[in-house]
């Protein structure tokens, strides 16, 4: 890295992408991040009455998990630098390929082999935090450098250390993620927004490839289930952080039952703690615009709080 390259480069300001999910709108940061699997994750989920399965039941969980394969298939093939690789955002977003897309779903069976689809065209050392305003004004931020706190170098001067997230670049020509100079490599960090009528949350869910399927479980939570944005961060999860197979990691909060009834189906299931840092940790704030309160949650599975500022 030489200071040409240093200034040669600048932050940018991109728009966000969106989707509706029963009514509220979820916004993610577009590629070359991976809140897109988040966002095409829930569009799969809607095609489903998880409301009314119950939450974490058999039917509700194998939906779920079933769409997060398929979500990530097409992360994994499409998302990279967009300067270097157009992924096919809009395509990918449209209702009308998540109503294709759920028909590869099998209700009685879980896919250990999920290929990408053809969408039509036109880390473990994150923090996160969101803050919200008496004004209501919102922030949702997170930054990682990576695994192991990052590459462990700091250059002579600058005082900062250099992240390796150049780890997630591929070395297969065929992938539009193959790693080259002045390329950014698709990444997992991905702070998040929702919104409806007069409320408005801003949340973020670590843990690497963890973090949009936990995204999507959150958003359901809430949205499916009536849960406030506490118990939505508190509720059990499940995560895959692999791409093939049918190996699922999932907490032990999740009734016997229903485990059985999902290895019945063919999931290979991982059993972890009662709150496993393996399913990431969260923030969230809430702002009712109507009442004019803000609200704060922190998830118990690692260290952060919900803290208020008292007024004056």
């Amino acid at each position: 890295m030489t200071a040409a390259d240093m200034a040669a480069y600048s932050a940018e300001w991109v728009e966000p992408i969106s989707t509706t999910y029963h009514g509220w709108t979820v916004s993610e940061l577009p590629p070359n991040v991976q809140g897109i699997a988040a966002l095409v994750m829930l569009n799969l989920m809607e095609r489903f009455p998880l409301g009314q399965w119950g939450h974490n039941s058999t039917r509700s969980l194998h939906a779920m998990i079933e769409a997060k394969k398929l979500a990530y298939a097409d992360m994994i093939r499409y998302v990279a630098d967009p300067k270097f690789a157009k992924a096919p955002v809009a395509g990918m977003l449209s209702k009308e390929y998540a109503q294709e897309r759920v028909k590869v779903i099998d209700a009685a069976k879980a896919n250990c082999s999920v290929p990408a689809g053809t969408p039509p065209r036109p880390g473990n050392d994150t923090i996160y935090l969101s803050v919200v305003d008496r004004e209501g004004n919102m922030v949702s931020l997170i930054q990682s450098n990576y695994e192991n706190f990052g590459s462990g170098l700091v250059a002579p001067g600058t005082g900062f250390a250099l992240q390796n997230r150049g780890a997630l670049f591929s070395l297969d020509p065929a992938s539009p993620n193959i790693v080259a100079g002045g390329k950014r490599p698709l990444h997992t960090i991905i702070p998040a927004f929702m919104s409806k009528g007069d409320v408005r949350i801003a949340f973020g869910i670590m843990g690497g490839w963890n973090q949009a399927q936990a995204h999507a479980q959150y958003v359901s939570n809430i949205v499916d289930h009536g849960m406030n944005i506490q118990a939505a961060m508190e509720a059990a999860r499940f995560t895959k952080t692999t791409f093939p197979g049918c190996d699922l990691q999932i907490e032990s909060r999740v009734p016997a039952a229903v485990r059985t009834e999902l290895e019945k189906l063919g999931h290979k299931l991982e059993l972890r703690g009662v709150f496993s840092e393996n399913m990431g940790g969260g923030q969230a704030v809430l702002r009712d615009f109507k009442a004019g309160v803000n609200y704060g949650a922190s998830d118990p599975r690692k260290d952060g709080a919900a803290a208020a500022e008292p007024p004056k």
